[in-house]
């Protein structure tokens, strides 16, 4: 089970001119498909003069949740080479939009596709690009007297605290890399009174 992913950073842009078609380049971090439709939206309205606003988006590490979008240019033409640079690079969360201002000479099917991947392609160069962890969290609950135990193995395992509230009972919410989860629930499962708090 792999539990990283890599994404962008933030907003980056590339440039790719090809026969005098420009093709403007926009990538973004973005985690819902919500994001992905303003960001359309809005480039759509500022690039209004265009002949074309073509997208791909992949959302999600596991990576399955992903689109393309060709706007008007021949099919598999726009989207598809969009998505194969996002593929390509291993990336996800992440939108490219590319607006095309035709030149004047047809480019061909090879050709648009070549000039939409080099295009997105520019994008991803002009951005950082992180390696995120895929985290779980677990919510413990705990007398008070068994603290000590508890932050031991919090010391020693070293999860995030996401949250916690001491009282007579005491909770505690802890984060941590998907594939060190099961061990660390084995640990505080071994400390007798601590329970865990299923949503």
């Amino acid at each position: 089970m792999t539990d990283t992913y890599k994404t962008i950073t933030s907003p980056s842009s590339g440039q790719y001119t090809e026969k005098r078609s420009k093709f403007l380049a926009f990538a973004f971090p973005v985690t819902t498909v919500e994001e992905v439709k303003e960001l359309v939206e809005s480039h759509q309205k500022k690039y209004y003069d265009a002949r074309h606003v073509c997208y791909a988006y992949m959302l999600g590490h596991e990576r399955l949740v992903f689109r393309a979008n060709d706007n008007g240019e021949p099919s598999g033409t726009a989207g598809k080479p969009i998505l194969g640079q996002i593929n390509s690079n291993e990336l996800t969360d992440m939108l490219i939009i590319v607006v095309r201002y035709f030149g004047g000479v047809k480019l061909g099917t090879s050709g648009l596709i070549q000039a939409y991947k080099a295009a997105a392609a520019e994008a991803i160069a002009a951005a950082t690009i992180i390696e995120k962890t895929v985290d779980e969290q677990v919510t413990v609950a705990f007398e008070y007297t068994l603290m000590n135990q508890i932050m031991r193995v919090v010391k020693e395992e070293e999860p995030a605290i996401v949250s916690q509230t001491f009282d007579n009972d005491c909770l505690m919410t802890l984060s941590i890399r998907a594939s060190l989860m099961p061990h660390l629930r084995q640990r505080l499962s071994k400390i007798d009174g601590a329970r865990f708090i299923e949503e």
